[in-house]
């Protein structure tokens, strides 16, 4: 069993306690869920630099990365810093997040979150809508093409945006649908863990331009940015970079500054 298939198995169990404890209609009446979304995929579309900053405070291929700061000051800096949306990892088991860390980011900023999820159960849907997020990112490597229909358009009926995570060209013919908003490349391979940038180079082509082009893992440099732009990417997704600093924001302002000096 690799570490996405024991992830998932996890999560499975975890959505179904879940679904005993909270029901829907609590979800439903929660104050968040009836605020309108912002749109990630449209702010990418018109930004210059399109940096999707991320709160990850360990990972299973990094352990711990950053466990002293509060999400609040980081989400604040990465807006400050002019970042088009955040990303938050709300997984507890792997990744030391949680639904609080939503929350806590959307009472503290007006820009797009992400829930970074494991996403196998609609329920999740409507956690996401309840508190506070905008955006759901769905992994394609974990679903068949009918839970994505399903799970996307779900989403959609809820007013969120939709970002598909893809490695492979396999994993993307059986994924590209109206109900997305932005088709993600994952630099990563989930099975080595190793990462590399022909990944997103290689399958830009293969990607429809209805859909916002997002890149992900690996981004450290700005390099890596204008390395991707040709490829038609408008979206980067910046995790560990940030993160693995004492000021998250400081170093996501200067990172902007940097690749908006490299523009002019």
């Amino acid at each position: 069993m690799n570490i996405l298939d024991k992830i998932v198995a996890d999560k499975k169990k975890e959505v179904a306690l879940k679904k005993q404890l909270i029901p829907i209609s609590q979800l439903e009446s929660s104050v968040l869920f009836e605020r309108d979304c912002i749109s990630l995929a449209e702010k990418l579309k018109i930004s210059e630099t399109g940096i999707i900053a991320e709160h990850k405070r360990r990972s299973p291929s990094k352990s711990v990365i950053n466990q002293s700061l509060n999400v609040q000051d980081v989400a604040v800096g990465y807006e400050n810093a002019g970042v088009c949306g955040m990303s938050v990892l709300t997984d507890g088991k792997y990744f030391g997040g949680s639904l609080d860390d939503l929350l806590l980011a959307r009472a503290s900023v007006k820009m797009p979150l992400l829930r970074k999820e494991f996403i196998v159960d609609t329920y999740q849907m409507l956690e996401a809508k309840a508190y506070g997020a905008d955006v759901i990112l769905l992994i394609a490597a974990i679903l068949t093409r009918e839970e994505i229909k399903l799970f996307s358009e779900t989403a959609k009926n809820l007013g969120l945006d939709v970002l598909l995570e893809v490695h492979n060209e396999e994993e993307l013919q059986k994924s590209v649908m109206p109900s997305l908003d932005m088709l993600g490349v994952n630099n990563r391979n989930l099975k080595t863990f190793d990462v590399s940038l022909d990944v997103s180079k290689s399958l830009s082509e293969k990607i429809p331009n209805d859909f916002v082009k997002v890149s992900e893992s690996g981004i450290s440099s700005v390099e890596a940015i204008q390395e991707l732009q040709p490829f038609g990417y408008k979206g980067f997704l910046i995790g560990e970079n940030f993160m693995k600093t004492d000021n998250p924001g400081e170093s996501a302002t200067e990172f902007i500054k940097g690749l908006s000096d490299k523009q002019l």
